[in-house]
């Protein structure tokens, strides 16, 4: 017997919010976007906002205990904590977020070298939590430098702006989607083929998968809270994505 799996291999995380000043006066976490997956969050303390780009335009929604929020792939977005922000972060096509799915809103120079992109968004290695902290740090004020460029050209340009983003966005993860369609391969789309299995043996009378019946109660996975790109993350010992 296994433990049964979330659909669509959703992954749960539990996020405190960054309270680091950034260049505008507001504290938060670093602006980006994921490419093939939608987000939600959950408040469950504080208060802020989420600050978001899409074709539409700018959007700020407040955020206090209670509040649901969710985008899809392509809208950039931006928490601001003002005070003790906690979220439960859930997501979409877990596996494919950990294998770099979100390209960070950093200068468009940046975004045009590959190598250099790797460089800016890449953390130390076993660094004293200090000296990651101060990493994590600067990785989200380049971003910062990046994201009010670009909110300044959607103002100027309109939804032109974001689409070169998106563009610059897609060529910078192009090499990673033949890995990231065996990860969904392996995860969704196999979860996909076991309800459409289930639907076909209920509509014969059979129970299916219900003998397999399980419980799971993930145990947090050991030591401090990691370092993610909106906050510091704590996350469930859930089994390794596949790929």
């Amino acid at each position: 017997m296994t433990a049964p799996r979330f659909p669509g291999s959703t992954a749960v995380s539990g996020l405190r919010v960054y309270d680091w000043e950034a260049e505008d006066g507001l504290c938060g976490g670093t602006p980006h976007l994921h490419t093939a997956s939608s987000e939600a969050y959950v408040v469950t303390a504080g208060t802020g906002q989420v600050h978001t780009l899409t074709p539409e335009g700018e959007a700020v929604d407040a955020l206090s205990p209670g509040s649901l929020l969710w985008f899809g792939p392509g809208t950039v977005h931006r928490l601001v904590n003002s005070g003790g922000l906690e979220l439960v972060v859930v997501m979409q096509n877990s596996g494919l977020p950990e294998a770099g799915d979100a390209v960070l809103t950093f200068p468009a120079e940046v975004l045009a070298d590959p190598d250099g992109y790797a460089e800016a968004v890449r953390l130390p290695r076993d660094a004293p939590e200090e000296h990651l902290a101060q990493a994590v740090r600067a990785r989200r004020d380049l971003a910062m430098r990046g994201y009010l460029h670009l909110v300044s050209a959607v103002r100027s340009e309109g939804p032109a702006a974001l689409e070169a983003f998106h563009r610059s966005a897609a060529a910078l993860v192009r090499p990673q989607v033949d890995r990231w369609r065996r990860i969904w391969e392996e995860s969704v789309a196999r979860e996909t083929e076991r309800t459409r299995e289930q639907l076909a043996d209920l509509a014969r009378g059979e129970p299916g998968i219900m003998g397999e019946a399980a419980v799971a109660r993930p145990e947090p996975r050991p030591g401090p809270r990691r370092f993610g790109m909106c906050g510091r993350l704590r996350t469930w010992q859930m089994g390794d994505p596949p790929g």
